[in-house]
């Protein structure tokens, strides 16, 4: 099967990580393994079939406490869409499945550069996301 999208481009739109203080660096850095990863997906047209994908990674710590750091990055994909696309569930696959696969692995390097840079450098994500099983989760 061959792609019926191209990626024209990619790139960080934003990045975030912001720690307050010493205190909550030294309680994030031995609660770090509680933070959850989690992904949002969203699309705007754009002239002559393109699309933008901003795919937005944050990995925040869902417990109630005052020591808390923040970790946010909106990845940008530009894509221009095949002619022969034209249902918009096609299109929905492309967006939130089929580029997710393609652009993932460099997503997910330049999200945990941030994390190590940020101080937290044994951070790894063991779990890959399977975009095939969430967008097929979608209509169950």
């Amino acid at each position: 099967m061959t792609d019926k999208f191209k990626i024209l481009g990619k790139y960080i739109k934003d990045m975030s990580s912001e720690t307050r203080d010493a205190e909550t660096y030294i309680y994030v850095r031995d609660n770090i393994l509680k933070y959850q990863l989690n992904i949002d997906i969203k699309s705007k047209p754009l002239k002559n079939k393109m699309v933008e994908v901003n795919t937005i990674l944050k990995f925040e710590d869902k417990n109630e406490t005052k020591h808390k750091s923040h970790f946010e990055m909106n990845y940008a994909t530009i894509l221009k869409i095949d002619d022969t696309v034209s249902e918009k569930k096609e299109l929905e696959k492309i967006i939130l499945c089929d580029a997710q696969i393609k652009i993932y692995p460099e997503l997910e390097k330049s999200f945990l550069s941030m994390l190590h840079n940020s101080g937290y450098p044994d951070i790894k994500f063991e779990k890959k996301i399977d975009f095939e099983n969430l967008y097929m989760q979608r209509f169950n």
